[in-house]
């Protein structure tokens, strides 16, 4: 069993220390295993939250509707955007393994969905929209556009200039090693998307090898496949050192911890975006999240987590919100997590939506004690699957839910390839939007 409250040191300083440490847990956790057959059998109890049992309906959920969220609270988070003090990052990582069309930033419907892909996806002989029609543009250069377009627009909204709003927003674009090169590429061709250079982060998310169970115990086989080590170590790998990188026209600086770290002790904010998410390209800036997270972080809180309420006729499975008596506060507990836990008792879902206002704070403290490591096996290795909503353990966290409920609409299977499309279509409807993102680009769209 796990407890993410008291996670076992990691050291993160770089990988080699990394490796090291899940040397360590290895042996410490699964020194009793013969094979690793008998690890893979295990793993429900071995990832198992360590007080499951006496765990109770979470309680003062925050409601953000516009009772708790003031016009007043809407304006400062407008500000902050428009004065660059919130990092937005972009996980773009994802491969597109339900769709097997490659890493999901580079996705061209135009040049990737011929008609034997789209039956393939979709079943169907016809569709709505025909990808032919569609610009040739990919899915994160859409995802670029839509953040340049909706900034501009709120930019406008308040009187500024949207060129030097475009210039003052940091980012933070997290990608995969297979892909590093095209999406940088994208970004040098596309002139940044109107953001300055130096202030666009870029990092390759590192996979690693598994680890085996030889005669003289576990070690690490540099024979095995690699795989990611889940998103809560893309989140310790931007506090290595030289992890977290500019590209200024493929001049490469990378950045020393402490001076990420500094620069991040300047943002009021840091969010996540997730390159499948759909409604992100018909509205990419969410003010009222970010104004709750703000209002939040001013009570004292480094992490928001949004939770939604669990359908009590056709409960789902999902990481979920509990009281944990024993730590006298609320916890998010992973789904691999909630052993024997039945689907009606989960009265709140994780949106996996976080915030961390001040997020020097939370990834200092990643760095200095890391996080929960569950275990998986896989292709008969063993891997971590570290998940960064275990921060909420070690950070005062607050959980908000909406009054006005939305479904996620994501981009993940052959299912959601028609409603994808549908997305697209209207973003190059918008009026005036293509001729702009033409002219911010320098492309021809």
């Amino acid at each position: 069993m796990l407890d993410p409250s008291k996670p076992q040191p990691l050291d993160v300083t770089d990988f080699t220390g990394y490796i090291n440490s899940c040397l360590e847990l290895a042996q410490a956790r699964l020194k009793g295993f013969a094979s690793l057959e008998a690890v893979a059998q295990a793993e429900d109890e071995l990832n198992a939250y360590t007080r499951l049992e006496g765990l109770e309906e979470p309680r003062d959920i925050f409601v953000s509707d516009e009772e708790s969220i003031s016009p007043r609270d809407i304006e400062r988070a407008a500000l902050a955007l428009l004065d660059g003090k919130v990092l937005l990052e972009h996980t773009c990582a994802g491969e597109a393994t339900r769709l097997g069309l490659g890493t999901k930033y580079l996705l061209n419907p135009r040049l990737d969905l011929d008609g034997e892909t789209m039956r393939r996806l979709t079943g169907q002989e016809s569709w709505p929209v025909d990808p032919l029609e569609l610009s040739s543009m990919s899915l994160g250069r859409r995802h670029m556009l839509q953040l340049a377009w909706d900034l501009s627009n709120l930019a406008g909204d308040f009187g500024r200039d949207p060129a030097q709003v475009l210039k003052k927003q940091p980012l933070l674009v997290i990608v995969n090693e297979a892909s590093v090169t095209s999406v940088e590429l994208d970004f040098m061709e596309a002139g940044y998307y109107g953001f300055d250079p130096a202030k666009v982060f870029f990092m390759v998310q590192k996979s690693f090898h598994g680890f085996d169970l030889g005669p003289q115990g576990w070690f690490y086989d540099n024979s095995s496949p690699r795989r990611l080590h889940n998103h809560g170590h893309m989140l310790m790998q931007t506090t290595m050192d030289g992890q977290v990188y500019r590209n200024e026209n493929g001049d490469k600086e990378r950045l020393a911890w402490l001076t990420f770290r500094d620069f991040l002790s300047q943002m009021e904010d840091k969010i996540s975006f997730n390159i499948e998410d759909l409604d992100y390209l018909s509205q990419s800036l969410d003010m009222t999240g970010l104004a709750t997270a703000l209002k939040l972080g001013e009570q004292g809180a480094r992490m928001v987590m949004e939770v939604v309420t669990n359908h009590p006729e056709n409960p789902q499975k999902g990481g979920a919100c509990f009281w944990d008596p024993a730590l006298k506060r609320n916890v998010m507990i992973e789904s691999f997590q909630l052993k024997g836990i039945d689907h009606s008792e989960i009265v709140y879902l994780n949106k996996n939506i976080n915030h961390y206002p001040h997020p020097a704070v939370a990834l200092g403290t990643l760095r200095e004690r890391g996080i929960s490591m569950p275990v998986t096996v896989k292709e008969g290795f063993l891997y971590f699957q570290p998940v960064q909503g275990d921060l909420n353990f070690l950070l005062p966290t607050a959980y908000v839910r909406r009054k006005n409920l939305k479904p996620i609409h994501s981009w993940k299977s052959g299912a959601n390839t028609i409603a994808a499309l549908e997305a697209m279509a209207q973003q190059e409807k918008r009026p005036g939007f293509l001729q702009w993102a033409s002219e911010l680009t320098g492309l021809k769209l």
